[in-house]
C-alpha cells in the first residue's frame, strides 16, 4: 500500500505523545534542510509568519527555506513541546548557525502551529530572536548529514 503524501500522521486531536511526535518529525525534517520534503508537510494554502516574513503556499515556503539556508550555514535545530490542543500544538525551539564570515549565532524563538484533519499544518506563527555566540558556547554538535541523535540532549536537558 503506497502511502498519502497528503496524510500526514500522527493526526489530530493530539495527545501528549502524538504532539511530541509530530514535533520531532518536523525537527528531522528541518534538519535535512531540504526545502521540498518539508514544504510537503504543510496543507498547499499555509500560511506562515517567519520572524517579519509572510508567505502562503507551498512554493512560497520552499522560496523561504532556500534563502533561509543559503544564509544560515551548519544549521543544527532542537524544538521542544510547550502546549498542545485537538489541532494546534506550541513549540519553543533554538538552532545554532553560522555565517559566511564564520560568526556563530543561537536563534531563540517560539511557534504556534495549527493543523488539517489530515495532519498537514495550515498555519505556522515563528517568532525568532539570534544571539551571536563564540564556535566555544556551541552545543549542538552531531553530524550534518543526519538528524539530532536520541541520545543528544535537548533543550530543557542543556539548560536552554
Amino acid at each position: 500500500m503506497i502511502a498519502n503524501p497528503e496524510i500526514r500522521p500522527p493526526l489530530p486531536p493530539f495527545t501528549e505523545e502524538t504532539a511530541i511526535q509530530k514535533i520531532r518529525a518536523a525537527e528531522d525534517a528541518w534538519n535535512s534542510r531540504n526545502p521540498a520534503r518539508i514544504a510537503l508537510a504543510y496543507t498547499p494554502d499555509s500560511r506562515w509568519r517567519n520572524r517579519s516574513e509572510f508567505v502562503s503556499g507551498r512554493e512560497a515556503i520552499v522560496g523561504l527555506l532556500t534563502r533561509k539556508w543559503e544564509k544560515e550555514l551548519e544549521y543544527r535545530l532542537i524544538k521542544e513541546l510547550w502546549a498542545f490542543t485537538d489541532n494546534r500544538i506550541a513549540v519553543r525551539f533554538a538552532y545554532e548557525w553560522r555565517n559566511e564570515a564564520g560568526d556563530w549565532f543561537r536563534a531563540y524563538g517560539n511557534e504556534n502551529w495549527e493543523f488539517d484533519e489530515n495532519g498537514l499544518m495550515r498555519e505556522r506563527h515563528a517568532s525568532i530572536n539570534d544571539v551571536a555566540i563564540s564556535a566555544d558556547e556551541r552545543l549542538f554538535h552531531w553530524d550534518m548529514a543526519g538528524p539530532r541523535p536520541a541520545d543528544h540532549p535537548g533543550l530543557s536537558d542543556l539548560g536552554l
